[in-house]
Parts: C-alpha cells; sequence; structure tokens
C-alpha cells in the first residue's frame, strides 16, 4: 500500500472499554494488517482473511463517497498468500467485502476516502458467488450493523463488527489456488447503556455447482459465541459479554428471516 502515513487499524478501545479481535487458537504467527478503521488476520496457507475487525462510528459517516474503482493486493504479504484476480476471471464469483465499505466511511474525510480505498484490498475480499453477494446486501445479513445503529439507547452510535469465512476443511478446491468457503460469519458487539452485547450469525453460501452447502443457500442464521468458536478456530472468549452472549439460544443455527426476528 502506498500511504504515507501506517493506518491506525481496528480501534480495540472503540466503545469504551477493551474488545480484543478475534485471534486464532492454534497459529499465534498469522499475520495481523492493519487498515484504516479495520484490521485483517491472515490465513496464510488458505490465501484468505481469518477475520476481520472493525469499527463503525455511525454519528460520523460519509455515504456518498463513490467507490474506489480498483481492487489491489497488499505489498505487505506475499502474493503467494492472497487471492487475487485470478480466481474471479470468467466465472461467477464475485470480490465479496468482509468489511463492508460502507461501515468504514467515517471520520475525517481524509479518513473515509483513505478507508474507501483500502477496503478494496484483496486481504479484505473473499470468493462469493454473485447471488451470495447480492443476498448479503439486501437481506437480513446486509442490514445487521445498521439494525444496532438503529436501537434506542446505543451508546454513542457505536458499534464493532467482527467477521470472515469459515475456513472449513471440506471447502472445494477451486482452479488449484484457493478453497471457496462455505460459510461466513459475523459478529455484532455494542453497548446498549453499560451493558455490552454481542450476537453472532452464520451466512450459507450455496455452491451446488461445487458442492452441496451445509444450510440452505444465501439464508442468514444466529448462532452463538461458542458455536462459531468452534467452527472457526478463532480464540473469542476474550469478547467482554456476559454468559448470555456467548451461550444463550439458539443452541443449534436459527433462521434468521429479517433483522426484526433477533433479539438485540
Amino acid at each position: 500500500m502506498a500511504n504515507t502515513k501506517p493506518p491506525a487499524g481496528y480501534d480495540a478501545r472503540f466503545l469504551g472499554i477493551v474488545v480484543p479481535a478475534p485471534t486464532p487458537v492454534d497459529d499465534s504467527d498469522a499475520p495481523v494488517l492493519p487498515y484504516t478503521h479495520f484490521s485483517v488476520t491472515m490465513h496464510r496457507q488458505r490465501r484468505l482473511a481469518w477475520s476481520v475487525a472493525w469499527a463503525i462510528d455511525g454519528l460520523r459517516l460519509f455515504p456518498d463517497i463513490p467507490r474506489h474503482r480498483d481492487f489491489f493486493p497488499d505489498d505487505r504479504l506475499p502474493l503467494d498468500e492472497q487471492t487475487t484476480d485470478e480466481v474471479y476471471a470468467a466465472n461467477d464469483l464475485d470480490r465479496g467485502h468482509l468489511a463492508r465499505r460502507a461501515d468504514l466511511l467515517w471520520g475525517t474525510l481524509a479518513e473515509a476516502r483513505a478507508a474507501n480505498r483500502d477496503s478494496f484490498c484483496f486481504t479484505n475480499i473473499t470468493p462469493q458467488h454473485a447471488d451470495f453477494n447480492q443476498s448479503g446486501r439486501g437481506g437480513a445479513w446486509g442490514e445487521l450493523e445498521h439494525a444496532v445503529l438503529d436501537l434506542d439507547g446505543l451508546h454513542e452510535r457505536r458499534v464493532v463488527v467482527f467477521a470472515g469465512p469459515v475456513l472449513g476443511a471440506a471447502d472445494p478446491e477451486y482452479r488449484g489456488v484457493v478453497r471457496l468457503p462455505r460459510e461466513h460469519w459475523k459478529i455484532v458487539v455494542y453497548r446498549l447503556g453499560e451493558a455490552i452485547r454481542a450476537r453472532a450469525f452464520l451466512l450459507a453460501q450455496d455452491l451446488s455447482n461445487v458442492q452441496p452447502a451445509y444450510l440452505d443457500g444465501f439464508e442468514t442464521y444466529e448462532v452463538t459465541l461458542d458455536d462459531l468458536a468452534e467452527r472457526t478456530g478463532l480464540d473469542l472468549s476474550r469478547i467482554p459479554v456476559g454468559k448470555r452472549s456467548r451461550t444463550a439460544t439458539p443452541t443449534t443455527p436459527r433462521l434468521v428471516a429479517s433483522v426484526d426476528d433477533v433479539d438485540w
């Protein structure tokens, strides 16, 4: 990246209390790359993000900044540890954002513009079937952060989000370059009054032309933090929320047809 000043990345104190980003349980050497308002933890062998952590300041958003035009690799990481254009040519795979571009466009105008560009780095992108990517924009999945920002009593209109692909051992290999993740996950962390809360979600990707998905394609499911930690191999125990956020129902994935289905 060609920034003159290194970006600070995800701010773990953004909610006024330390909310650490997820870390891999079995890989202490996974590279963590800071960008403007977000940080990416990479899985070197899978050539994809293991997790992305970002913050949203709902009172300081610039919603009208035009999209950055080009996707690009991160020069801090070898190319053979990133998934780039060769995977996306001549197929139905979209370059799907993990940290959503619109979530990052806050702060000063210069910061918002820098975050806009940074969001198009390939480290923040996963191969997503076109229908999956579109459903993520328009369905419950794409509205989770905004639903929290609209809650009465939300502390300073601030939200923290963690997300990534579920890097499963059975994910199908594609073009000898990357294994396509069948599921993506997201955790939304926020303060209502003095209470820190978290909700965890899965979105299944229908890859039936490659390999059947575990859950129905393009649907959002609510899960527990404990379930998500087991699926992802990430340490989520340091997220400072009560037992209800970690182990509350559903004990199995529960379909979320609308953000109104979630007990925030």
